[in-house]
């Protein structure tokens, strides 16, 4: 039996067509044709995460031209057998430190200064562990194609400090895993996380 086709994979497939049609035509006919393909992802977006589709049309506006992977990074940071980890404001749940990528720094310059910003504490990556495709993965479904960018980082400096991005800080081992942030990090990111750091010797995974 044939697996049936998610829907976040369609809405996937019409805005890389869509977008794409934008960015390229010329044809006024054509271009009429693309933006409401564009509509039509919007309305099966907006279904299959019960949201407004206006709302859903004014985030996927913000990313015009052709599309191409979101990028999110996140440092794995350890110290005495532990991971540090921080409860997200925003589901209070946690998550290793990092977020989007940003234009302008490396990934690796992102990962030091988000770690630093949601953390305190200051570090140097010092090793690619992973390179995901997050829709390959147990996370909720998002509108964003991402791929999810794992450094090793060492501890440099600094003291446990929350921000306006999280209220805990702390550094946990693989037998006292809190509630993750399931839109961030799934549990068996983190633990394979726990094996790169107990076999320095394994391979970057990527997929």
């Amino acid at each position: 039996m044939s697996t049936p086709v998610r829907w976040l994979d369609v809405v996937q497939r019409l805005r890389r067509i869509a977008e794409a049609g934008l960015a390229y035509s010329e044809n006024p006919y054509d271009l009429e044709r693309y933006a409401e393909l564009a509509r039509l992802a919007a309305e099966i977006a907006a279904a299959g995460l019960d949201e407004n589709v206006e709302k859903i049309e004014g985030i996927l506006r913000l990313e015009r031209g052709y599309p191409t992977p979101k990028v999110d990074v996140r440092a794995v940071v350890p110290r005495a057998g532990k991971i540090l980890l921080v409860k997200e404001a925003s589901d209070g749940r946690w998550a290793l430190p990092g977020g989007w990528a940003d234009v302008g720094e490396s990934a690796a310059e992102v990962t030091a200064r988000e770690v630093e910003e949601e953390t305190g504490y200051t570090v140097m990556p010092t090793k690619l562990l992973a390179l995901l495709d997050k829709s390959k993965h147990a996370h909720p479904p998002t509108i964003w194609w991402t791929y999810k960018v794992f450094f090793l980082c060492t501890l440099t400096g600094g003291s446990p400090r929350p921000s306006h991005e999280t209220t805990e800080v702390g550094f946990f081992g693989p037998g006292e895993i809190p509630p993750l942030s399931m839109e961030r990090l799934t549990e068996a990111q983190l633990r394979r996380m726990f094996e790169h750091v107990g076999n320095p010797g394994l391979a970057t995974d990527f997929e």
